[in-house]
Parts: C-alpha cells; sequence; structure tokens
C-alpha cells in the first residue's frame, strides 16, 4: 500500500497493488476518511491467515505522509460518526482476477449498504417530496385530488387579479423570484399567493408553466401525441372536436381533469384579450411546446410546433364542448 499525498489540497490516495499486478486507487479529501480506509485495508490483509499471500504485498508509506499520518491518526478519534463523508472510489482492475474482482464487490456492497435509502430519509423528514418535477399522477394521489393544489391556487390568482395584465402569460417575470417561489412550494405545504412578494403576477404565470414544463411526462402523454396530431389534421371542425373528446375521455382522471381546469381557465384569459391582448393563438404559441411533445422524433420539431400551437388552439375555443358535451 502506497500513500500518495498532493500536497496542493492536502489529499491521500493510497493506491494498492496486488501479486497479480492489479492496482486500485482510493481517494478522498477527508483525512480521516483515508485512515478508516487503511485500517479496513490493513485488518484484511492480517485476517488473510496466508503467509504466501501476505509476503506477496508491500507495505509502504513514504516518510514524507507518515508524520501526517500519526497527526492525522490522533485527529480521527475525535471526528464524530455524522461528520464522515461517503468515498469516492476509483477502481481499475483486470476481469481475469475474479478473486479480485468479487473482493471489491463486496466491499462496496458493504459500503452502499450503509447509507440510507432516498424513502428512509423521506420518513425522517430530511428530504420533502417535490412538487415540481414529480409525476402528476403521484402527486394527485398524495394530494387526495385530481387537479394539483399549486394548479389550482395559480388560476385562482390569476383570475383574481390578472385577467386584465398585459400580455398574461406571455410576459416573463423575474426567473430569480419564480425560482424562490418554486423553492417555497417544493419546501412548505401552504402557500399564499396573495403575499406581497407574489405581488407580480408574471411570477405567478411563469412558476406555473415551469411547473408543467418540468413533469416527467407531459400534460398530453407520449403515447397519445400522435394521436392528437392526427385529429387536428382533420379538415370538418366538428369531426375534429369530437376526435379530441374521445381522447380526452382515454387520459387518466389526473391528466383530463387538470387539463379541463388549464384549458377553461385559459378560455376566460381569452375572453378578456381586449384588456390583456392574448388571443388563442399567442396562448398555442405559448402553451404548445409545454404541454406537448414527442418522445423520439426531434427532427421535424418545427412540424410539430404548428402543431402543437393547433392542438392547444382548438381545446380553448371548443373547451365547453370537448370537456362538458354528453
Amino acid at each position: 500500500i502506497i500513500f500518495q499525498q498532493q500536497f496542493a489540497y492536502v489529499k491521500f490516495s493510497p493506491q494498492i497493488t496486488t501479486p497479480s499486478g492489479n492496482e486500485f486507487l482510493l481517494q478522498s479529501d477527508e483525512d480521516f476518511a483515508v485512515l478508516e480506509w487503511f485500517r479496513a485495508i490493513k485488518n484484511a490483509i492480517d485476517s488473510l491467515g496466508v503467509e504466501q499471500q501476505i509476503s506477496k504485498l508491500s507495505l509502504n508509506i513514504r516518510k514524507s505522509a507518515s508524520s501526517e499520518l500519526l497527526h492525522l491518526r490522533s485527529e480521527a478519534k475525535e471526528q464524530k460518526s455524522e461528520q464522515r463523508k461517503s468515498a469516492i472510489f476509483k477502481l481499475n482492475y483486470s476481469a481475469s482476477d475474479t478473486c479480485d474482482r468479487n473482493h471489491v464487490k463486496s466491499r462496496l456492497k458493504k459500503f452502499i449498504s450503509r447509507r440510507p435509502s432516498l424513502k428512509t430519509l423521506q420518513e425522517k423528514g430530511l428530504i420533502k417530496e417535490q412538487v415540481f418535477g414529480c409525476r402528476l399522477e403521484a402527486l394527485c394521489k398524495r394530494e387526495n385530488t385530481t387537479v394539483p393544489n399549486f394548479v389550482k391556487l395559480c388560476i385562482e390568482a390569476v383570475e383574481k387579479r390578472g385577467l386584465d395584465a398585459d400580455g398574461i402569460y406571455r410576459v416573463s417575470g423575474n426567473l430569480a423570484t419564480i425560482q424562490k417561489l418554486r423553492f417555497v412550494v417544493n419546501q412548505e405545504e401552504k402557500l399564499n399567493l396573495d403575499d406581497s412578494q407574489w405581488e407580480d403576477i408574471h411570477v405567478v404565470t411563469g412558476a406555473l408553466k415551469m411547473f408543467f414544463r418540468e413533469l416527467p411526462e407531459p400534460l398530453f402523454p407520449y403515447c397519445f401525441f400522435e394521436q392528437f396530431v392526427e385529429a387536428i389534421k382533420i379538415q370538418d371542425n366538428d369531426q375534429r372536436v369530437k376526435d379530441i373528446r374521445i381522447l380526452v375521455k382515454k387520459l387518466s382522471p389526473s391528466n383530463r381533469d387538470t387539463m379541463r381546469a388549464l384549458f377553461e381557465h385559459l378560455k376566460r384569459i381569452v375572453e378578456n384579450a381586449s384588456v390583456n391582448l392574448m388571443s388563442t393563438q399567442s396562448l398555442g404559441i405559448v402553451f404548445g411546446p409545454t404541454l406537448l411533445a414527442t418522445q423520439n422524433d426531434t427532427e421535424n420539431m418545427a412540424v410539430w410546433m404548428v402543431y402543437q400551437s393547433q392542438i392547444v388552439e382548438l381545446m380553448v375555443m371548443e373547451s365547453e364542448r370537448i370537456f362538458h358535451k354528453n
């Protein structure tokens, strides 16, 4: 075992060479971690009990590092267990050396098994389940609803004080404030959008658009994308609305109800177009790429964008027939 000291960062890198010529390099910025590795490796060698194998291993500690190691050993005893950090292992070994490879795997499994799982951290309250970036169905199930609470709060806030805002949903809010709102939503259960820090309604609309953009799967699921495109290509408007209505009925309750709440809201935006200057075409351009996307085909992006906008426009104009007609 050779300890290499990099004085620029006061970092030690134990290098292990096996009898078969395989080399392992362990690196860490934490001194106490290096000492723990050294003890573990030494104990492992001592426990082998085979003199022939031990004699082939050389334990060489460079003189330049020996005094430092003695100092670090005394400091390591004072470190608390909660201060220990995970180490980064850089392992290089030959595929032919099955014994060494299995030994390394065993060590790594033990190391990883000691780390708490994401579920454990969430149960202890150390990591809170997010709102942004969560799958729509999972979020609705967690909140015991079919329309996310954040979506309902944003719609309520916009209709309360933003229907007459010039360029609503088109004008961008302050990105830093939007990110702050995103953080608050992810960390706190209760949100008051009437608070003065969210006074700019464009911050609320920006956060709502960000919520839909960060869904792991768009509001219009990937598997339905081409079907909606085929429906919008139909020339007869009544048949087009009928086909889209059929597709909407096939969606999960969370997707369908969230879609209904959003498009009914956007219809009210258009009804105030004389004041806010937002037409169905404008909303189609803004929400098309946000709500619909193809999972694989990126070469025809320009063509898809036209259909994305047209689908949103139609669903805004015909929201009553699509979501309410018996």
